[in-house]
Parts: C-alpha cells; structure tokens; sequence
C-alpha cells in the first residue's frame, strides 16, 4: 500500500476522534427512547406517512421482514436471531409475518400498499428453502404494488445459499444482494465461527449476476479477533478480483456481556486502540485504490454502483436497513424485533419468536416499545439524516431550526480546526477528510445525548 496517499495521512486525526458513538440508524437513538405509542397511534402515525404527499416528497412504503434462523451462530454477531438446525418453526413463523401484515393492511384501510423498498434481513432469509420462500413472497406480493425504481434486497449467507433460491428471490423482484463476508482470512473466520473459502462467495457472486442481480454487496468487519493488516489484505486482494459493488466496512464491537458468544475469545484476541484503527485506515486505503467512492457513514460503492449514483444526484435516503435509493416517509418492519418508522414514530416488535407468535395470533401489534419523536427530535433528526447521506446540512428556514443547534458550532469549533467540517452561517459541510469522522460531526446534533452526558467530550482525551 501507498504509505503516503492521504488515507495515511488521516491516521492523527483517527486517533484524536476515537470515541464510541452511535451509527444513528435513528434520531433519538434507541438508547434514548421514551414513550412509546400504542397501536392506534402507531397506526395515525402510519396513515399519515403513508398519505399523499406533495411532489417530490418521498411516498410509498419500505418494508423490512426479520427472519432470525440461522444454522449456525457466528461469534461476531449482534442481531437477534434462533440458531437452529430443524425447519419445523418457519413456515409458523412466516404465517405469523404474513398475518402481521393483514393486521396492518386492515388496520390501515389499505388493501395494496404501494412499494419503495423490501429488504429480508436476519438472521440468515436464504435459511427458508425454496418452498418457504415462496411461501413469504408469494404471501406478501399480491398486496403490493412496487413503484417505479422500488428496491428489493436480500441478505444472504453464501454457505447456504443455492441458485434455485436466488432464482426464486430473482422471479420476485429482487435485483439486490447482501452477503456476509466478514473476513477471508481463514484463522479469523474460525475463531468467529463463520468459515467461507473464497471460492464459495464467487460461485454465489456469480450466479447471482448470472441471474440478473445488478447490485452485490459483502459486509466486512475490522476489529474481529486475531485479524491483522495481512488479513485485510487478503480480504481486500479477494474484493479485487470479485469486484461486489458495495461495500460496507463496520467496526466489531465486543459485548459479551449482552452477546455470550463472543465469549468464545478473550479481550487478548482482539486488535485494541492503534492495532484496531490500523485496520481501518487499511481497509479504507485499499477501497479507495480499487476505485470504491465513500457514499455514507461505513458505505463504499463503485461508481456505477446506483447508491453511488444516487449519492451523486443527492438523492440518497438512509432507514433502520442502511442506505438505499429507494426514499420513503413510512417503514414497516414484520416479524420479531422488526422497527418500524413513521416519521414522527418508532415502534419495535417483540423480540422473542414466542411472544411475537402469540400476540399476532391473538391479532394484536406485537409492540414492545418505541418512541414519539417531540418537534425537537424531528428537526434534528433531518440534519442528522442530511450529514449521512449528504456530508453537509443547513438550518437557514424555520422548519429547520430549534434552540440547541445554537450550540453546534461550539461543538463542531476544534473539528473545524482540523479540518474535518467547514462552518458557514446556520450550514455544516463535511470535508474529505471529516467523512472517517461522520459519526463524532453528527453527535454535535445530538440534543439528547449532550444533555445526559454534558461532558462527555466528541474527541479522545490523551
């Protein structure tokens, strides 16, 4: 690698912003929710989102269906899922999601929804067989009515996944893929329990594209157990030749304590403070030189790659399931811990299969909590949102402004300073190098976490 390419040159400032910090796949973030709304008011809330809108304003439905199976647990792995061997609960368990999104379609008055986006994520979806499959999709579709451009994504993992699946997920409307990857370094993906060769992702990759599938991505963790700068090298040689068109690059976080499969390895394994963001100016000094444009917070797409068009456009929308070219206002999520979003509301499902089960078959809204977003919370929202998919926000109209954003250049001054955002009257930009930083620039919009924390400092203390 090109030690003095302007990645490398970045390292200084990556230590000084080393703090943890949300990905804020929501404003408030979860940590920070309060009242959550009942089913009827969740229902307003989605009515509303769902109405009709003014031109230009984003409109349809996205809609995230959570299948937790998964064959085997991997060791990284913070999403909920069942670790199972034996198919005897999924075909339950998807006939419980398909009455799910009856209870919202009456509830809504409603019996079509128009479609932006449908994402399966898990868990493992491509755990469900080709008959299971079809089973879901056939359930969901005849209530659905994709617009123009509507995206369909599936998370898949490339050790179960088999071409008559993808073809089944393909007759759909899927032409969007996410595979775990994780690592290809073969010491790593024993110790975290997800061994794949290389030949298994391209196979997968290539029938994939055979089908028509026009977007593939690998999820990539820096920060596992034993990794090193070789293994990021052989993972990203392996990237190289497989050229997937999206990329995301997250950083593994250790909590045995909520995850007691990361128990499998101790704190001794794990690459610490500069062994960690060495990893991680690696991972982004070989993205760069193989052509990968940095769209959002840990997202790389090649430039023909839609959400690098998108991005380009300054059309580019982010929800509960990463960024997507597919805007809407209302996201419903079926199935166990799904979230759904509706603008001035979160709601989540019950996170365990059983009591998710039984109140849907008791017709009831498997809420087990959310939160009602205050005018406060929607403002701020909007720039965090703005930051993450457009590196640059401003509050010149009144809908855009509240008190707290008084303080946000005070916040941003020192990053300002080291040239990671550029501050203009009642306007944020992140610079190129501010973007490995997105997350600490969007903390200074964060009015609940200032006031819980008031201390607490957006860069690392020496």
């Amino acid at each position: 690698m090109n030690a003095g390419s302007p990645l490398h040159t970045a390292q200084p400032l990556v230590e000084k912003y080393d703090v943890p910090g949300p990905r804020y796949t929501s404003y408030p973030t979860v940590a920070y929710w309060g009242h959550p709304p009942a089913a009827g008011e969740w229902l307003q809330h989605l009515d509303r989102a769902l109405g009709p809108q003014a031109a230009g304003e984003p409109h349809g439905v996205a809609l995230y269906v959570h299948l937790p199976f998964c064959r085997a647990l991997c060791t990284f792995c913070g999403c909920n899922t069942r670790i199972t061997r034996t198919h005897s609960g999924v075909r339950p368990y998807v006939q419980a999601v398909l009455e799910e999104f009856r209870l919202y379609r009456d509830g809504l008055g409603r019996a079509s929804l128009e479609l932006g986006e449908l994402y399966l994520g898990g868990g493992t979806p491509t755990f469900l067989d080709v008959d299971e499959l079809e089973l879901l999709l056939g359930g969901l579709g005849p209530h659905l009515a994709p617009r123009t451009g509507a995206s369909l994504t599936a998370e898949i993992d490339p050790r179960v996944t088999s071409r008559e699946q993808l073809a089944v997920l393909a007759r759909h409307g899927f032409r969007c893929l996410s595979l775990g990857v994780q690592d290809f370094d073969p010491a790593v993906q024993d110790i975290v329990n997800r061994v794949q060769s290389e030949a298994q992702v391209a196979g997968v990759t290539c029938e994939a594209r055979e089908l028509g599938y026009r977007s593939i991505g690998f999820d990539l963790i820096y920060g596992l157990p034993l990794q090193s700068l070789a293994s990021i090298d052989l993972t990203m040689a392996a990237l190289e030749r497989l050229r997937p068109d999206r990329i995301a690059l997250y950083g593994y976080a250790h909590v045995p304590w909520i995850r007691p499969g990361q128990r499998r390895f101790t704190e001794a394994d794990l690459p610490e403070g500069a062994a960690r963001r060495a990893l991680y100016l690696r991972s982004r000094q070989w993205l760069a030189q193989l052509g990968y444009r940095e769209i959002g917070m840990d997202q790389f797409a090649l430039p023909g790659d839609a959400l690098s068009q998108a991005a380009a456009a300054g059309s580019l929308h982010r929800n509960f399931m990463g960024y997507t070219t597919a805007a809407t206002r209302a996201l419903i999520g079926l199935g166990a811990s799904a979230i759904g979003d509706a603008g001035a509301a979160y709601a989540q499902n019950e996170k365990e299969l059983q009591p998710y089960q039984e109140r849907v078959a008791r017709g009831e809204f498997p809420l087990q909590r959310g939160h009602l977003l205050d005018a406060e919370d929607r403002i701020l929202r909007q720039h965090i949102l703005r930051l993450m998919t457009r590196f640059a926000t401003s509050w010149h109209a009144a809908g855009e402004q509240t008190p707290y954003l008084a303080q946000v250049p005070g916040r941003l001054a020192q990053m300002q300073q080291d040239g990671l955002v550029e501050l203009g009257q009642a306007q944020v930009r992140v610079t190129e190098a501010g973007r490995s930083c997105l997350r600490n620039i969007c903390m200074a919009f964060d009015a609940r976490l200032a006031r819980r924390s008031p201390e607490r400092p957006l860069l690392r203390t020496v």
